[in-house]
């Protein structure tokens, strides 16, 4: 018996322990209470994103109970944002049927990509660029872990790089670090939400800070639509993202957020404040697309009116003829959007 423990303690110190920054994972699945055994999902193999689960190797594992022990010990809430062994990770904790306590993770960098290199067709990015010359709500939407903040970051810093000014974000959690000063002329301030309540509240504070940008991890409370509709209209770029299967269902949404704080004011403050919405997933080959934007100094664009008429299902139309636009001429207005 003595003979066979030792050979297993011997086969166990020859693994090599490999720091958790150089497994190849884009999402990780850690029991923090239970016998369940980490696994995680592949990063990007081969050029293409993998829905491949594994469990964890054995050489990775010392830092994974390091991992696990720190979380015990720090992660409270249900939320958290936080850097371990190099690696920027987003984590949610969740109590299974079974009693076990889990937390996912993923995986994400200090700066998020170039606007460039999100995966859009190239005839998109310029017209994301040049929504941020303008005033007014950008809404990203789609379904859980289909890049919606990464999106909404990579805007925000191209914006700070090309076009300068102040943005203030309000996350819950705080994910990509763009803290501080962004190219030549911009400067960013990151504020962090720990309860519910705080996202109106929050919104409001901000606009103390005259900021040209407002990011707003995402919409859930009806103070926050209202104090981010208020936002739009009054001069200020405001990002945000939205959970919906589609660009309807988004606006649908935020709209039935609004009129609880607004009545029936809240159809006029979209559809006056809006800039644009996009709906984005990811496909085989990268990231798919669809969007509708208002035209800028038109408040007869038809998107408007169908808004202001709670017509939205509707607006499906528009979308679509300007998608054909933007592939023939990489350009929307000059007709009516």
């Amino acid at each position: 018996m003595t003979q066979i423990a030792s050979v297993a303690q011997y086969q166990s110190n020859e693994i090599q322990q490999l720091a958790l920054r150089e497994l190849n994972f884009m999402d990780l699945y850690v029991c923090l209470e239970g016998p369940g055994i980490a696994h995680y999902r592949q990063g990007v193999v081969n050029g293409l994103m993998s829905e491949v689960d594994l469990d964890v190797p054995a050489e990775f594992q010392n830092d994974v109970e390091e991992l696990a022990e720190y979380l015990r010990g720090n992660f409270k809430g249900v939320e958290k944002g936080f850097n371990f062994g190099g690696v920027r990770l987003r984590a949610s904790k969740l109590e299974t049927s079974n009693g076990e306590v889990w937390a996912a993770m993923r995986r994400i960098a200090d700066l998020p990509p170039a606007l460039n290199k999100l995966g859009f067709i190239p005839q998109f990015v310029p017209l994301l660029r040049d929504f941020g010359k303008r005033s007014g709500l950008i809404l990203l939407c789609g379904a859980t872990g289909q890049g919606k903040t990464t999106t909404a970051s990579s805007l925000l810093l191209d914006y700070l790089e090309n076009y300068g000014g102040v943005a203030f974000t309000i996350e819950d959690p705080v994910e990509y670090n763009l803290e501080g000063r962004r190219g030549g002329a911009g400067f960013c301030y990151q504020s962090e939400i720990n309860n519910e309540d705080e996202w109106g509240k929050m919104l409001k504070r901000s606009l103390r800070w005259h900021p040209r940008y407002i990011v707003v991890g995402e919409v859930r409370t009806p103070d926050a639509a209202n104090q981010l509709l208020r936002a739009a209209t009054s001069g200020h770029t405001v990002i945000t993202t939205m959970h919906a299967g589609s660009m309807e269902e988004a606006l649908e949404g935020l709209l039935q957020l609004a009129e609880m704080e607004l009545g029936a004011r809240a159809s006029l403050l979209l559809a006056a404040g809006l800039t644009a919405v996009v709906h984005q997933s990811f496909g085989p080959t990268g990231l798919n697309a669809t969007f509708m934007a208002t035209e800028q100094n038109n408040p007869g664009s038809p998107i408007r009116a169908l808004i202001r008429d709670k017509r939205i299902g509707q607006s499906r139309t528009f979308s679509d003829q300007q998608m054909a636009l933007l592939m023939q001429n990489g350009k929307l207005f000059g007709g009516r959007g």
